[in-house]
């Protein structure tokens, strides 16, 4: 039997031009696909100079847009549905993450997940799970699977960033609230920001906010005095 192909796509940095010390992956969200949070890169690359980015490719042709990609269908988006999809997907996120940390010879405490909307459900549900704690996961727009399950199946409690415009119209923002909450009962502790007039998207302030979060959870001694925001 042939291996699964891994998932793929867009890269930037370190702008440093070192080998990196630090491993950000995006998640993008539901009908995009890896191109559409790259450019967050451009941003955060001199707040984090040692950093390679990496937004892979959604294993899926998307069923509602045919040049987009899914982690996994959604069609009557219910919380069965999605719990059932992110289960589905995670095998192949976990292989990219662990081929990622390979290539570059980094461990997990060096990495970082960052998820929009579908992207930070697979994010939040793979990144706990994880024998080893991730450096720092960061949602926008999006939402916890399955939340009543995490608490019987988180491996480790990474720190979270949860941010989420209170004009989203496809994801209400209470669904930050229920991911804060079912968090809480695994024993993770999520930071948490709501965007005024923001609807479904990332706002400037949004990228402020992480791009502060990951200097931080990011091994701060490694980052040089002459790089500050």
């Amino acid at each position: 039997m042939s291996s699964p192909t891994l998932i793929d796509g867009p890269r930037f940095g370190p702008v440093s031009g070192r080998p990196p010390k630090h491993l950000v992956i995006f998640l993008h969200g539901y009908g995009a696909d890896g191109h559409d949070l790259i450019d967050i890169a451009r941003h955060w690359c001199h707040a984090l100079p040692e950093a390679a980015f990496v937004s892979p490719h959604a294993p899926e042709p998307c069923a509602d847009a045919p040049t987009g990609r899914q982690w996994f269908r959604l069609s009557e988006r219910s919380p069965a549905e999605i719990w059932r999809g992110a289960v589905a997907a995670a095998p192949a996120l976990e292989r990219f993450i662990d081929a990622e940390l390979a290539r570059h010879r980094l461990d997990e405490r060096a990495m970082a997940l960052v998820g929009f909307s579908q992207g930070t459900m697979m994010a939040l549900h793979v990144g706990p799970r994880r024998a080893r704690p991730v450096a720092g996961i960061v949602g926008y727009s999006g939402l916890l699977a399955g939340p009543d399950r995490l608490a019987a199946e988180a491996r480790s409690k990474p720190p979270v960033l949860l941010i989420h415009g209170d004009e989203d119209p496809l994801i209400p923002v209470g669904a930050l609230f229920g991911a804060v909450n079912g968090l809480a009962s695994a024993g993770i502790a999520a930071e948490w920001h709501v965007r005024p007039g923001l609807q479904h998207g990332i706002d400037p302030d949004g990228l402020e906010l992480g791009a502060a979060f990951l200097r931080r959870v990011l091994s701060p001694e490694s980052f040089s005095a002459g790089s500050d925001l």
